[in-house]
């Protein structure tokens, strides 16, 4: 039996790869510039705003007296005073806010993730996603509802914690239930292989891989719950002076400051709106990089 050779070269050759025809090429140029635009579309508003809000009010923002006074003994008709006691207030109802949805929103999704299953867990995550939906105005009225009418309760800055609390646990439970369903399943296995109890898999393996996202969706609920105006004009009426007791007294925030001043047309008065927005989004982009960096710090190296 013989083998027939070639001395063809061609015959030899790997085969060639086409090139991408025209009509794809065209597609891609096309997908190219929409994608392009969609974005400067996205990105324009966005820049607009943030120009808008600095450069109407980084001039009061410069003075040191913005920083350390509150607004007491200042008329809409006179300058000066500071937003030092809307800034306390804001953190303030934010950390109690926090200090509450946080251990729920993510005990919840932990429980959806990785034991739920049923007709319960469907029932939660049905709520959660009810609970999404809720306008700030409906969470506001339902907590003045129980807080004020049926206990009786004076309003309080503890009670804009409560209502702000029902905004943040739904962001909370969809942003960590993600997170947690992208850990791989390899890890929780191994972690059983080796007869570790679940509890102690969720706790040593899964948090710390999803540590990162978890963290990011805190702060997205952070962010939306600390513009919200509703839950301040009904359970925390704006105050002048500066107010740390979250269960006593009228407090400021810088949503309501800025809800207060905006009523009026006088000079003053404008430039305090503009300088509380301002500052109402350095306090939030301060708390997304503190954020950042805690999370960067305790990420899981792979």
């Amino acid at each position: 039996m013989s083998l027939t050779t070639t001395s063809d070269p061609d015959a030899l050759a790997l085969p060639s790869i086409d090139r991408p025809s025209r009509g794809r090429a065209v597609k891609n140029a096309i997908a190219t510039v929409v994608m392009w635009t969609a974005f400067l579309i996205a990105v324009i508003p966005l820049v607009w705003v943030l120009w808008t809000v600095i450069s109407k009010g980084y001039d009061l923002l410069l003075q040191p007296e913005w920083w350390t006074h509150s607004q007491q003994g200042i008329t809409i008709r006179h300058e000066g005073g500071g937003a030092y006691h809307a800034i306390i207030g804001t953190l303030l109802q934010a950390l109690v806010c926090a200090l509450i949805s946080v251990p729920i929103g993510i005990l919840t999704a932990i429980y959806l993730v990785e034991y739920g299953r049923g007709r319960f867990a469907r029932l939660v995550s049905f709520m959660v996603d009810i609970l999404t939906g809720v306008p700030s105005i409906v969470a506001a009225l339902f907590v003045y509802a129980v807080w004020v009418t049926t206990f009786g309760f004076d309003r309080v800055g503890f009670a804009v914690s409560l209502a702000l609390v029902l905004l943040m646990i739904p962001v909370i439970v969809r942003s960590t239930e993600e997170m947690l369903k992208l850990v791989p399943n390899e890890l929780r296995e191994a972690s059983y292989a080796l007869g570790v109890p679940t509890w102690k898999t969720i706790m040593r393996v899964v948090l710390p891989t999803a540590f990162t996202g978890i963290v990011t969706g805190v702060l997205l609920g952070l962010a939306r719950v600390m513009g919200e105006t509703a839950p301040l004009l009904i359970l925390g009426p704006y105050a002048k002076s500066i107010n740390t007791n979250l269960f006593g007294g009228f407090q400021a925030a810088l949503p309501t400051m800025i809800y207060q001043d905006r009523t009026e047309s006088l000079a003053p008065a404008v430039a305090r709106t503009w300088a509380a927005a301002l500052t109402l989004i350095i306090v939030v982009l301060l708390l997304n990089l503190a954020g950042r960096l805690l999370a960067r710090r305790f990420r899981v190296r792979t």
